[in-house]
């Protein structure tokens, strides 16, 4: 196998032509194939074995993203691909389909929903696009615009599709201000609320009201509740540190003294 001569050049990505792109993804495929063929954990996997390998992977991608570290980024991007071709190495085996038809699908679907571009369909901006996107969804078949919402997708992730996908019909509060009236409404009623299987449908209720406010104010809340995670880690681990410098043992001390070492962390990571 021929070696190219800026595989290992990770400082001019950009400089790499269409044709040393198209070459370097024809020499992924050529090593995914000998690695079927020879590499004995390789060829054991199936699409199950490799699931939640995939999942780890994109997790992996997504911590990089929130950090913007561009390096891991590119790490974690050919991480992910490695599986998109190795799902598709098994289809090729199965007889069902290879890389190409995965491909040439994903091209006319996006020539599809995008007449404002490959047609004669005049968009206004970014929200005419997106409602486009879904009505053209509906006439490919999916009964519901809700049916692209998988069942395995995280919760908060989950709301915020669903909640994102209907405002594409028009079903969406008319701004932030009666968006976060209905944070109030919810937030009355669990607050309300005696019963204990009750009381949590009414929390339900309201982290989906909040998630709804914070995607309509711009905020993705995912990304600002993981924000808060590794703010949080990186604090307590710092609050850790100093009680081991003072030679204290945080089990030891009572709520007051550890949130005076909290308070000093936060003074060092702000």
């Amino acid at each position: 196998m021929a070696s190219n001569p800026h595989y290992n050049s990770p400082y001019l990505p950009h400089m790499n032509t269409k044709e040393q792109k198209l070459e370097a993804f024809s020499r992924l495929l050529d090593i995914m194939d000998d690695l079927r063929e020879k590499c004995p954990w390789d060829r054991k996997q199936d699409l199950q074995s490799l699931r939640h390998l995939t999942l780890e992977e994109v997790y992996e991608l997504s911590d990089a993203l929130l950090q913007e570290d561009l390096p891991e980024i590119k790490k974690e991007l050919g991480d992910v691909l490695l599986h998109l071709v190795f799902y598709a190495k098994i289809g090729s085996e199965k007889n069902s389909f290879d890389i190409a038809d995965v491909i040439n699908a994903l091209n006319e679907k996006l020539i599809f929903r995008h007449p404002h571009i490959y047609g004669d369909t005049e968009v206004a901006d970014e929200e005419e696009v997106k409602q486009n996107w879904e009505k053209l969804k509906l006439k490919e078949g999916n009964r519901s615009v809700l049916s692209g919402v998988t069942k395995g997708t995280p919760s908060m992730v989950k709301a915020y599709r669903i909640q994102d996908k209907v405002k594409g019909i028009g079903f969406e509060f008319h701004d932030a201000e009666d968006a976060w009236k209905k944070v109030d409404e919810e937030l009355a009623e669990f607050h309300a609320e005696t019963d204990p299987d009750k009381k949590e449908q009414e929390l339900g209720d309201v982290f989906f009201s909040l998630i709804n406010y914070a995607r309509i104010t711009g905020i993705n809340p995912d990304s600002a509740l993981e924000r808060t995670n590794i703010k949080f880690i990186t604090r307590f681990q710092k609050m850790e540190d100093l009680a081991h410098d003072k030679n204290l043992k945080l089990e030891d001390l009572s709520l007051e003294e550890m949130d005076v070492l909290w308070e000093e962390a936060k003074k060092i990571i702000s």
